[in-house]
C-alpha cells in the first residue's frame, strides 16, 4: 500500500502552549492504511492522555487484526474496547469519567474507504475539487461544543460508521475541530496539499496564535491496489489436476512440486510453468489473499532476476503463468560439489542486486536459499534466477518464522520484523553453504529455538576461499545484529572492493586468533629482550 498513498500528519498547540491535547497517527501496513485524530477533551483531567492512548491502541491493533474479522468489525470492536478500558481506568483513578477524547478515523483497504467518528472531530473527502464532510458531529446541537458522545464518557459507545469507494486523486482529511474553527471549507479545498501546509496556513491566518489545538492527517490516493480487483474475479479453483488435461490452451505435462499445484505445461510447442492456489483457498480467504498477492508480485516484478510471469486476462480458472527455465537449482549443484570462488562472488552480487531491486518496491524475498535459486545458461554463460514469488513480503513485516529456519537470522526467531539485515543473513548462509556444503549453525528444524554458537570459519572447510571473501560471509552471518551488515549497499561495496575489507574476528576469539601478527611480534620482542638480558648477565 505504501507506494499507492501519500501520507502526512501535523499538529500545533494553541496560543503559546508547548503541548497539545490532540494526538494523531497515520500508517500504511501490508494491505491497509489507517489514519486517525483524537482531540483530548480540555475540560477533563486526563484528556491529553486519553487521546494518546487511543491513537496508540488503534495503530497497534490494526497492525495485526484478526484475519477472520472484516474491517467494519475490527473498527467497531477496537473502539468499544478502548472506550471500556479508558472508562474503567478513569473511574478507578479519578472516580469519574476524566479520560475523555474524541476520535475520527479512516481505514483504507483496496478500493474501499471505511470510517468512524466519536465526538466532533471531522473527516472530509476532496474529490475533483469538491470537499465533502463524511463524519457526523456528536454534539448537543449544530455548532455546539457540548459533546453527546466521547471515548471514555460512558461504559458503552456507539460510533458513527461510514463506507465508500475511493478513486485515484482523492484526498482524505482527518482533523481536530481546531482546524474547522479557523478555516472554511473553501479554504480547506484551496490549501489541502498536505497536513503540514494546511495547519501552517491556519496558524498563519491567526497570526500564529491558534485559539485551539489544531491537528490534521491527510491521505492522498495515488493509485488503487490491483490485488482487490484480481481477488474479486469469479474464478474457480480446481481441486484435482491431471496429466494431459488442457486448461485455456495449456496442456498439463507433469507436476513440478509434490503438492501438485505447480505444473509444467505446454502451449503451441512452448513450455511454461502454471501455478494454482492451494485447494484450501476455496474456503480460506487468507490463503486466497496470499495467492493473489503472489500472482500480482510475479506479474509486476519485471526484471532479469526473476522468471517472467503473466496473469492471463481470459482465464477460466484461478492460476498464473511463468516462463519455464531449464537448468538446475543451486541446491542440486552443491549436492555434487561446492561452487567455485568466482561463482560465489557472482552469486553474492546477483542476490544483492535482486534484493536491492525488491527494496525499491518496499519488498524483500523472505526465503533466500539454494533451493530457490536456479542456474541456467544465457548466451553461453551461466546466470542465476531467483524464484518463489510466494515468499515475497513487505519489508519490516512481522512474518514470524516466514522463510526456512536454517536461513533465518536470530532476531527473526524472536518475532522481529524482516529487514535488509535479516535478508543479508540468509544471503550469507546461502554463500557459506554453497562454498562448504554445510550450514554455519547446523540444520534448524521448524519451531526450534536454536542457539547460535560460533560458526566455523569458511576457510576451515574450504581453503580455496580468499580471506577477504571469508570476512564478508562471516560478517553477513554474524548473529549479533550490531556486527552484521545493515544494508545491501555495505556488503555490495566490500564485494567490489576486496582490498578495503576489514578482517572479521569473532569477539569471543582469543587475542592470538584476532591479532596473530601483533601477538607474534610482541612475543618476538619479549624474547629478544630476554635474550639480551641473559647475554648481559652472562657477560657480567
Amino acid at each position: 500500500m505504501k507506494e499507492l498513498v501519500r501520507l502526512s500528519g501535523f499538529g500545533l498547540a494553541k496560543g503559546r502552549e508547548l503541548t497539545s491535547d490532540d494526538a494523531f497517527g497515520v500508517k500504511a501496513y501490508d494491505d491497509l492504511v489507517i489514519g486517525l485524530v483524537c482531540d483530548g477533551v480540555g475540560s477533563a483531567q486526563a484528556g491529553r492522555q486519553a487521546a494518546q492512548r487511543v491513537v496508540s491502541y488503534m495503530l497497534s491493533n490494526f497492525k495485526n487484526p484478526p484475519k477472520s474479522w472484516d474491517i467494519e468489525k475490527s473498527i467497531l470492536t477496537f473502539i468499544k474496547n478502548i472506550n471500556q478500558i479508558l472508562y474503567t481506568e478513569s473511574l478507578t483513578q479519578y472516580e469519574g469519567p476524566e479520560m475523555l477524547t474524541t476520535l475520527a478515523m479512516v481505514v483504507i483497504q483496496g478500493n474501499r474507504l471505511y470510517g468512524a467518528n466519536v465526538g466532533d472531530s471531522p473527516i472530509f473527502l476532496m474529490r475533483d475539487g469538491v470537499v465533502q464532510k463524511l463524519s457526523f458531529d456528536h454534539t448537543l446541537e449544530p455548532g455546539s461544543h457540548i459533546l453527546t458522545q466521547a471515548i471514555g464518557l460512558e461504559a458503552d459507545v456507539e460510533p458513527y460508521l461510514f463506507e465508500n469507494f475511493i478513486h485515484p486523486g482523492d484526498k482524505i482529511l482527518i482533523a481536530s475541530d481546531g482546524l474547522t474553527a479557523v478555516l472554511e471549507e473553501e479554504e480547506i479545498r484551496n490549501h489541502l496539499i498536505d497536513a503540514h501546509s494546511l495547519v501552517k496556513y491556519a496558524s498563519k491566518k491567526c497570526h500564529d496564535d491558534l485559539p485551539d489545538d489544531t491537528s490534521a492527517v491527510v491521505i492522498e490516493i495515488k493509485g488503487i491496489d490491483k490485488r482487490i480487483e484480481l481477488k474479486r474475479q469469479k474464478l474457480p479453483i480446481p481441486t484435482t489436476l491431471k496429466k494431459n488435461q488442457t486448461i485455456d490452451g495449456y496442456r498439463l505435462i507433469k507436476p513440478l512440486i509434490q503438492n501438485e499445484r505447480t505444473w509444467l505445461v505446454e502451449q503451441k510447442g512452448k513450455r511454461y510453468v502454471m501455478k494454482f492456489p492451494p485447494v484450501a483457498a476455496r474456503e480460506d480467504e487468507g490463503l486466497l489473499d496470499l495467492f493473489v498477492k503472489e500472482a500480482w508480485n510475479a506479474k509486476r516484478l519485471k526484471a532479469g532476476f526473476f522468471p517472467k510471469a503473466v496473469i492471463p486476462k481470459n482465464r477460466s480458472m484461478r492460476y498464473y503463468i511463468m516462463e519455464y527455465i531449464e537448468g538446475e537449482s543451486l541446491k542440486e549443484r552443491i549436492q555434487k560439489r561446492p561452487i567455485h570462488v568466482d561463482e560465489a562472488i557472482e552469486l553474492a552480487k546477483f542476490l544483492l542486486r535482486a534484493s536491492s531491486f525488491l527494496l525499491k518496491h518496499n519488498l524483500v524475498h523472505g526465503d533466500i536459499k539454494p533451493e530457490n535459486i536456479l542456474i541456467t545458461r544465457r548466451h553461453g554463460k551461466e546466470v542465476f534466477k531467483l524464484v518463489d514469488f510466494g515468499s515475497i513480503v513487505e519489508i519490516f513485516s512481522i512474518t514470524t518464522r516466514a522463510g526456512t529456519p536454517s536461513y533465518l537470522a536470530p532476531e527473526r526467531f524472536k518475532g522481529e520484523p524482516i529487514s535488509e539485515a535479516s535478508e543479508i543473513f540468509a544471503i550469507g548462509v546461502t554463500l557459506y553453504q554453497s562454498l562448504t556444503r554445510r550450514y554455519p549453525y547446523g540444520e534448524i528444524e521448524p519451531f526450534q529455538n536454536p542457539i547460535f554458537k560460533r560458526a566455523k570459519r569458511v576457510r576451515e572447510l574450504n581453503e580455496a576461499v580468499p580471506e577477504w571473501l571469508e570476512s564478508i560471509i562471516m560478517r553477513a552471518i554474524e548473529p549479533d545484529l550490531e556486527r552484521r551488515y545493515a544494508h545491501y549497499s555495505e556488503m555490495d561495496y566490500e564485494l567490489a572492493n576486496p582490498q578495503k575489507v576489514k578482517p572479521y574476528f569473532d569477539p569471543k576469539a582469543s587475542l592470538i586468533e584476532r591479532e596473530p601478527v601483533k601477538v607474534y611480534k610482541g612475543a618476538f620482542i619479549v624474547s629478544l629482550l630476554v635474550n639480551f638480558l641473559l647475554i648481559f648477565l652472562l657477560l657480567s
